[in-house]
């Protein structure tokens, strides 16, 4: 959808002025485009913010009133999707705005008046190199088969980064590529591989049944946008198991916990399997986070690598998840690093700020104790 051409896009920080245009969608979102921003945030009460480089920061323009929060919904929102706020009290879609950017777009009803946040899909799919990938991951998209899985909080760039692998894997491979999404962020075209993009409520009713549909379509790789279900995630170690790669995303900080939120996830009668499962078919965990770099000029990817081996399957069959940061540390010559370890490295790189670090820090005094270590070292003039 295209919005009409406006004014110039209203300026971060600056106060509005007394004459300012009423909430139009196309300055709005010119302005997400001119200032990077990753996120618009549109309320009621307040003035249009945008999210750049990490913090939420008020455009020069006057609170929006419940009229013109509608309007905005209204202009970007298609009949179906406004059905589904009326019913549901929220929908999420996608949403082109010409060919400048896509939106991931979530509208909702809160305080008895309307919503919406709008993510930026930037429309070039980055390499590797550029968002901090370490090459070990290319090996993974190279394989015939097993569970990837790629964690981390809401707004850690989970959906990049299987964007980058994905995109690898349509130039290297020539397979069939299917992904299920709610909604489509990124749009791939086909290149080696023959690619199928279904949207979860637009092509399919949900996941699972994506899923299950997916498994008749002759796949090789199959991305799941979200396993956020009992259901969806025994569909997708299924699918791993039955001889496919497939890519998934959860919730969750490192790969102890992605595990044990997995097994978690199903009936006790049946967690003794899954594990069994997971232990046959999972061959890699990411998780990963954004923090803002030092200079303050953007924000840089931390990540976790958990690469499976024999060591690992067997504590995850033996239902020793706890120990799996032990083996991370020692799987370093595989390509394997725990996140505490990767967020040092980049403090004493100088490329994020010490507080920045203990925020996402998994276990806080181990890491302050590497940092009293090293700080020790360097005073008596020792190397790290």
């Amino acid at each position: 959808m295209n919005a009409p051409a406006a004014a110039p896009a209203p300026v971060p920080g600056q106060p509005a002025k007394p004459n300012a245009m009423k909430a139009d969608i196309s300055r709005l979102l010119d302005a997400c485009v001119k200032f990077d921003a990753s996120d618009l945030h549109l309320s009621v009460g307040r003035p249009p913010s945008l999210r750049v480089k990490g913090e939420l920061t008020n455009l020069n323009h006057p609170p929006l009133t419940p009229e013109d929060t509608v309007s905005l919904m209204k202009s970007i929102t298609s009949e179906r999707h406004q059905q589904e706020l009326a019913e549901k009290g929220g929908a999420d879609f996608g949403f082109a705005y010409g060919d400048k950017a896509r939106f991931r777009v979530s509208v909702f009803r809160q305080k008895g008046s309307v919503g919406l946040v709008l993510r930026q899909i930037p429309n070039k799919l980055r390499s590797f190199d550029e968002i901090g990938l370490p090459p070990v991951i290319k090996d993974i998209c190279m394989r015939p088969r097993g569970l990837a899985l790629v964690t981390g909080p809401t707004g850690s760039g989970k959906t990049t980064s299987l964007a980058t692998m994905i995109d690898f894997i349509n130039t290297e491979r020539k397979d069939h590529l299917i992904t299920v999404e709610d909604p489509i962020e990124y749009y791939h075209s086909h290149k080696n591989c023959s690619v199928t993009q279904r949207e979860v409520g637009a092509d399919v009713h949900n996941f699972p049944e994506a899923l299950r549909r997916a498994l008749r379509m002759d796949p090789d790789v199959v991305l799941v946008g979200e396993m956020r279900d009992l259901e969806t995630i025994e569909t997708a170690i299924t699918a791993a198991e039955t001889g496919h790669l497939v890519f998934g995303t959860l919730h969750t900080t490192g790969a102890a916990e992605t595990i044990n939120r997995i097994v978690d996830a199903f009936p006790t009668t049946r967690q003794e399997q899954i594990r069994t499962m997971l232990a046959a078919t999972l061959i890699m965990v990411i998780t990963q986070t954004l923090i803002p770099t030092q200079d303050g000029k953007g924000r840089v990817a931390a990540f976790e690598i958990m690469i499976i081996n024999d060591a690992i399957r067997s504590l995850i069959r033996k239902n020793e998840a706890f120990k799996i940061n032990s083996h991370i540390q020692i799987g370093a010559k595989d390509g394997m690093v725990l996140l505490d370890d990767y967020l040092f490295n980049l403090w004493v790189a100088g490329k994020i700020a010490y507080n920045e670090m203990m925020r996402r820090a998994v276990d806080v005094p181990s890491l302050e104790k590497k940092v009293r270590e090293y700080s020790e070292a360097r005073n008596r003039g020792g190397k790290k």
